[in-house]
This record gives structure tokens, C-alpha cells and sequence, in this order.
């Protein structure tokens, strides 16, 4: 089993170009992972900031949810996705 942080790059590597928001990984990996004390909110959205913040994802959209609190929606390009695979092979 991948790690929490390697299966989130690992699903959008598999997503190249789609926006996704934390939600959105967290719906995609949680018959896995939702269990893990990682897979929080406050820690998903780290490790996201972390993986965008190195240049391995992309932040892509914001929008506000019906209770007015920011969602952030990353994705990866082809040229990501590529280096997230050479990383996790």
C-alpha cells in the first residue's frame, strides 16, 4: 500500500488537467485511507499546499461554498503527472 501523500499524487497524476478539491481526493481515497489521522481536513489540505508549494500540483480554481468558506481546486499538468510518476516508481 502507498503512502497517504503518494496516493494523493498518484490520483491526480490519474486526473491530468481536472480540477479536484481536497473533498474531491479525500472521496476518491477514502475506502483506503480514512482511518488514517492524515486524512483530516486541516492535514489534507497541507499536504496539498506542501505538494503545490514544491511545484508537483498546480493550484487551478477557488470558489466559495454555500457557507461562504473558500475551496481550493489543484490540478496537474502532463509534464506533473510525468514527474509524479518517475517519483513513485
Amino acid at each position: 500500500m502507498r503512502t497517504l501523500f503518494a496516493a494523493m499524487l498518484k490520483n491526480f497524476s490519474e486526473n491530468v488537467d481536472k480540477d479536484l478539491s481536497r473533498a474531491d481526493v479525500q472521496e476518491a481515497l477514502k475506502d483506503t485511507y480514512s482511518g488514517f489521522k492524515a486524512f483530516k481536513d486541516h492535514a489534507m489540505d497541507e499536504a496539498l499546499m506542501t505538494a503545490c508549494s514544491n511545484a508537483i500540483i498546480h493550484e487551478s480554481k477557488y470558489e466559495l461554498d454555500k457557507n461562504g468558506e473558500l475551496i481550493i481546486y489543484y490540478a496537474c499538468t502532463k509534464d506533473e503527472a510525468a514527474v509524479i510518476d518517475s517519483y513513485l516508481q
